[in-house]
């Protein structure tokens, strides 16, 4: 069985007396320690999809599978627990806590899980070992959101969801940010899905999964993915 099943997943919200379709049956599946990539056009359903796999969101109809565990039969306690333990959130929006350090960000998430990485580590990793006692005012757009990274990797979380990571970053930071998605996929053997409206991405990816009209309608497995810094879009 594979890592991550979605499995006729079906989400509908209810707007007065109209009801939209955000998935309509979608399937598809992730095995463990894969980049992929999630792409198509805005209103595809692609951030929905995430919504549901991260516990943010209920599917209306449907399965979803994550390592094992069935999400969409959980309850609002048993999700909470799985967001803290098992998943990473990085947003187009770093959502750091202003008055706390680089350093103090990433120690504020590991506070909540069972099994965290090293904070001062993880910032090394993502090269901020000199900028870790700095606020968020004194830092970079790139280095905020190397910081929001670090923070959801030092979770140890089974699997890394990124919606539009880089999306508030001009193309050589962009780069950076998705060179260090790419490495820590790798060498943390860690499950990463990157969702992005840029389909010049997919060359980066094991995976790319194709939405549209709230359907996963194609799906692509790249045998040789490239490296993100042999990529230009």
């Amino acid at each position: 069985m594979s890592y991550i099943t979605f499995e006729d997943v079906i989400k509908e919200y209810k707007m007065g007396e109209i009801t939209i379709t955000a998935l309509n049956k979608t399937n598809f599946s992730i095995e463990k320690g894969e980049l992929v990539v999630i792409v198509g056009p805005s209103g595809a359903g692609k951030t929905t999809a995430l919504n549901i796999l991260g516990g943010m969101d209920f599917a209306t109809s449907g399965t979803v599978t994550v390592a094992g565990k069935e999400i969409t039969n959980l309850n609002a306690k048993e999700l909470t627990q799985y967001r803290r333990e098992d998943i990473g959130f990085v947003f187009q929006f770093y959502n750091l806590v202003q008055n706390l350090t680089a350093l103090e960000n990433v120690e504020l998430a590991t506070e909540i899980c069972k099994h965290p990485l090293s904070p001062k580590n993880i910032l090394e990793k993502v090269g901020l070992a000199d900028r870790m006692k700095n606020f968020p005012s004194q830092l970079s757009g790139g280095e905020q959101q190397r910081v929001a990274i670090a923070r959801a990797i030092a979770k140890n979380p089974k699997l890394l969801l990124c919606d539009e990571p880089t999306g508030a970053l001009d193309y050589n930071t962009g780069k950076q940010i998705l060179k260090l998605l790419q490495d820590t996929c790798r060498k943390e053997k860690m499950t990463v899905i990157i969702i992005t409206h840029n389909s010049s991405l997919a060359p980066m990816a094991d995976k790319v999964i194709h939405f549209r009209n709230g359907c996963a309608e194609n799906i692509i497995i790249n045998e040789n993915p490239t490296p993100i810094e042999r990529i230009e879009w």
